[in-house]
């Protein structure tokens, strides 16, 4: 029988998930804090946290330096058609591990997971090179198809996990109705699991939207994403800190709105299948 939780225990948990939610995002809301900063208040030291004088001005300089809607654009297509291609690959195979496994389905899913633990400069020379020869070097397509085979494994895994929670059974009566494969992905299984098909979605779109090695090695000025407008105001003459947060705000200010609003989606996707 589980215990009952006092009203001391709850206040107590209630406080460290605040203090634990708090450290998380000081260092976002320091970035932001930043950016309305001018160059000399955001190297002061002590630090000036509130007390300071506020300014747009390096969001205007941001502005007039760079073309902030085609790094945008360039996010947008980006993470999108990763995670949409990733998954248009992954349901089927998610479907076949779950519901026609093998005796190797485990040792494939492990191989899978066991890719993410590569270090990603192991494999870049190879690949770097292999873009050169294909014409994907600073392309858009180039950077969909490698985030979409680097998030792959986890797009698989978490469809597998989802789909493992639907009853067989009800895939068989379809079947008895006369339902096609095609069918029965796309009509029954597919509308079943739409909880964790969103969050699946939502997560890959997050890893796409923050991958920096890729796109900062695989880019130059075409097919640069949010993450290479960060790096560009990294420069020889130094950290210009104002400068920098402002354009770290611009790049992480969709994500984070777009993580806001779908938050409960996320969250009921992420624990579908938990509560019988």
């Amino acid at each position: 029988m589980a215990r009952a939780v006092t009203p001391r225990r709850k206040t107590i948990n209630t406080a460290l998930a605040w203090a634990v939610g708090l450290i998380i995002f000081f260092p976002i809301l320091w970035t932001i804090l930043t950016s309305f900063k001018t160059e000399g208040d955001a190297i002061a030291y002590p630090p000036k946290f509130l007390f300071f004088d506020w300014t747009l001005e390096n969001y205007a300089i941001v502005q007039e330096r760079s073309d902030y809607m085609r790094y945008l654009w360039n996010s947008v297509v980006i993470a999108g058609g990763s995670t949409l291609l990733g998954v248009v690959i992954a349901v089927p195979a998610a479907w076949s591990m779950a519901f026609v496994p093998s005796k190797r389905t485990k040792d494939i899913l492990m191989w899978m997971l066991s890719t993410k633990m590569l270090p990603a400069v192991g494999v870049l020379y190879p690949i770097y090179l292999m873009f050169i020869k294909l014409g994907l070097l600073d392309t858009r397509i180039g950077l969909v198809i490698v985030l979409m085979l680097i998030n792959l494994p986890i797009i698989v895994w978490m469809l597998y996990t989802y789909f493992k929670e639907i009853p067989g059974e009800i895939l068989e009566a379809a079947r008895m109705d006369g339902a096609t494969l095609k069918s029965e992905i796309l009509y029954v299984l597919t509308p079943m699991a739409v909880p964790g098909i969103a969050s699946t979605i939502l997560l890959n779109v997050i890893l796409a939207w923050n991958e920096a090695f890729w796109t900062l090695n695989l880019t130059a000025a075409k097919a640069g994403p949010l993450t290479a407008f960060i790096a560009s105001y990294s420069s020889p003459e130094g950290l210009f800190y104002a400068k920098l947060s402002a354009a770290s705000t611009m790049a992480i200010a969709p994500i984070l709105i777009m993580g806001w609003f779908s938050q409960k989606q996320l969250v009921r996707g992420l624990t579908f299948g938990a509560v019988k």
